[in-house]
């Protein structure tokens, strides 16, 4: 584990719940204190952007939705054409919708989201 990735992951374990929500002005999607710190470590409002576009766009299927970002093997890579994958459920293992991402500069190889209520959080601030 790099030391960006060690930096991130002992980050994000600080944050339960949070004071401030911000918002995509685009979206109006709100998000946690805890995302915003992602954001801005990890250099990742693309992710935070995609992730409140497709959730949104979802709500009609499920009122809560988990986000799954991975970052793929070399075998998977090669067999999906992708370099890593969005997976959109309903928090039941129900696959509402998956993305593929040929280039992804997110330094974490895993990563999971909830939206609920327009808001994405980390599970730790649900």
């Amino acid at each position: 584990m790099n030391d960006k990735v060690r930096e991130i992951t002992e980050g994000l374990q600080h944050f339960n719940g949070t004071e401030i929500f911000h918002q995509i002005p685009l979206t109006r999607t709100r998000f946690t204190d805890g995302l915003k710190y992602l954001a801005n470590v990890a250099g990742c409002f693309w992710l935070i952007t995609d992730a409140s576009v497709i959730a949104k766009s979802l709500k009609d299927k499920s009122y809560f939705i988990t986000i799954d970002f991975r970052r793929l093997s070399e075998k998977e890579r090669v067999e999906k054409g992708c370099e890593a994958i969005i997976v959109y459920s309903d928090g039941n293992d129900t696959v509402l919708e998956s993305h593929g991402y040929q280039f992804a500069d997110f330094p974490l190889d895993e990563l999971r989201l909830f939206f609920v209520d327009d808001t994405l959080m980390l599970p730790s601030e649900y």
